[in-house]
Order: structure tokens, then C-alpha cells, then sequence
């Protein structure tokens, strides 16, 4: 587990964010320690993957500042952002492959594209390295279509981490899974952590799971985080919502 003396790697501080007269984030202030799996939890429609989105400038915010590391990222124009965006790697809920492309061609594009890598062999190597890490060597032909549910997860955090960033965010990484399948994922993310010593951000609706791998909880609710540490600390919380959840979300465990 991460120590508490582990500075955050990205900051918020009275982020904002409406569409409208939907106010979706309402002066969220949040720090993610360095090298942590920090999980953001809450109900549906809370604003989590606005959050998200917001943290590495997908999204502009209406108000407020975020940081990585000592760089404001609200602060920096376009250009600067995109430059600073390879440091974070996105894991999308749906993988978000490219159905036209082989496996190998999914992993092979950032490194082609955005690190503008021309050595074939480089690429290839990295590729297959990538592959046998995540457990599914020589894949590299099959299609999207062709993998399960599971094993497009695990294809879609490889291509998140073929870039090599510093921070990867999870969007609900094991929506759509069984159980065994979801235990897969969520062991992948601690490996992502530990063996790569990756900061992990992730969105989840598995409860149980986001307490037994987090580090850290942050849980969101109306656009503002209303209990915030380690999954002892949010557990013992006063916050009557965030007691209501955690009852119902374990109990549903025990059905």
C-alpha cells in the first residue's frame, strides 16, 4: 500500500463544472498521492467521469485549478496540454478498440501516431512484450470481434500502457463482466500499480472491489466529495449517503 507520505500526483482545487442549469461539479478538491490506486466512487450521474475528463483536459472547467505535479494543467494552452497528455493513459469502459484493426495494429497506433516511433521492429517488440504481460501472448492477429468481453479489457489497458504514462485512469473497468472476469481486472489494475509502480485512478461501481485495491476513496456525490481517505476512513464516515451506500452496496455482495 501507498504511505501517507507519498505527495499527491495530481491535485484539484474548487473545480466547477455545469451544462447549463445542470451543475455537475461544484468545487471539487482532491489530491491523488504519487504511485497510489485512488478510487472515485458515488451514484450514478455524479459527475465522476466529468471529473475525469476535466483532470486531463478532455474537458475545460467553468472554475478552478488542477494540477500534475507542479504544473497547472488550467493554466497551459492547447499545444501544452496535448504535450503533457502522454503522461496519462485513459482506459476507456468500453475499450474503445479500433474494429478495423488487428490487436497488434490497436497497441501499434499510439506508438506510430503519437510517439511517432518508425522502427517496426521497436514497435513489434513492444507490442508482444505488452501482450505477454497482460497475460494474452500472440494475439497480435485476431480482431477486436473476435476476443471476449474479458480479454478486450485487458487489450484496452494495454494500449492505455503502451505509451508508458505516469498515471492511467480506469473508466468503470469491469462494467459488463462476471465475477471471475471482474476479479481478473481488478487484479490487472494492482499489478499495473505495483509491478509498474503506476498511479491508478478509477471510476467503479464494484464497492466491495474498490475497497479491498484502493489505497484511497474520494466519494462524489452532487459534484462534491463528501468523505475522502483510505477505505477505512471513508468506511468509518458520518456522511448518512455515504453510509447508505456502503450498506447497500456490500449487502447486495451478500445476496
Amino acid at each position: 500500500m501507498t504511505g501517507p507520505a507519498e505527495k499527491p500526483v495530481i491535485r484539484t482545487k474548487n473545480l466547477h463544472k455545469a451544462f447549463g442549469e445542470n451543475i455537475v461539479l461544484n468545487g471539487v478538491n482532491v489530491e491523488i498521492p504519487e504511485k497510489s490506486i485512488c478510487a472515485i466512487i458515488g451514484q450514478s450521474g455524479t459527475g465522476k467521469s466529468v471529473l475525469f475528463k476535466s483532470i486531463i483536459g478532455m474537458m475545460k472547467p467553468d472554475q478552478g485549478q488542477v494540477w500534475f505535479k507542479d504544473t497547472e494543467l488550467t493554466a497551459l494552452e492547447k499545444k501544452e496540454m496535448t504535450d503533457l497528455r502522454k503522461y496519462f493513459g485513459y482506459s476507456f469502459q468500453n475499450a474503445a478498440l479500433f474494429d478495423s484493426m488487428t490487436v497488434g495494429e490497436n497497441l501499434a497506433f499510439p506508438l506510430r501516431e503519437v510517439l511517432r516511433i518508425k522502427s517496426r521492429e521497436e514497435i513489434a517488440g513492444r507490442v508482444a512484450e505488452l501482450l505477454d504481460w497482460i497475460e494474452l501472448p500472440g494475439i497480435e492477429s485476431k480482431r477486436p470481434d473476435e476476443l471476449s468481453g474479458g480479454m478486450r479489457k485487458r487489450v484496452g489497458v494495454a494500449r492505455a500502457l503502451i505509451m508508458r504514462p505516469e498515471v492511467l485512469f480506469f473508466d468503470e473497468p469491469t462494467t459488463g463482466l462476471d465475477p471471475v472476469l471482474s476479479e481478473t481486472i481488478n487484479d490487472l489494475v494492482i499489478r499495473v500499480n505495483r509491478e509498474l509502480r503506476m498511479t491508478c485512478v478509477l471510476i467503479t461501481h464494484d464497492i466491495p472491489a474498490a475497497f479491498r485495491i484502493a489505497d484511497k476513496i474520494a466519494f462524489l456525490d452532487q459534484g462534491c466529495i463528501i468523505a475522502d481517505g483510505t477505505p477505512a476512513e471513508v468506511a468509518a464516515s458520518d456522511h448518512q449517503m455515504v453510509k447508505d451506500f456502503i450498506r447497500i452496496s456490500f449487502s447486495e455482495l451478500k445476496v
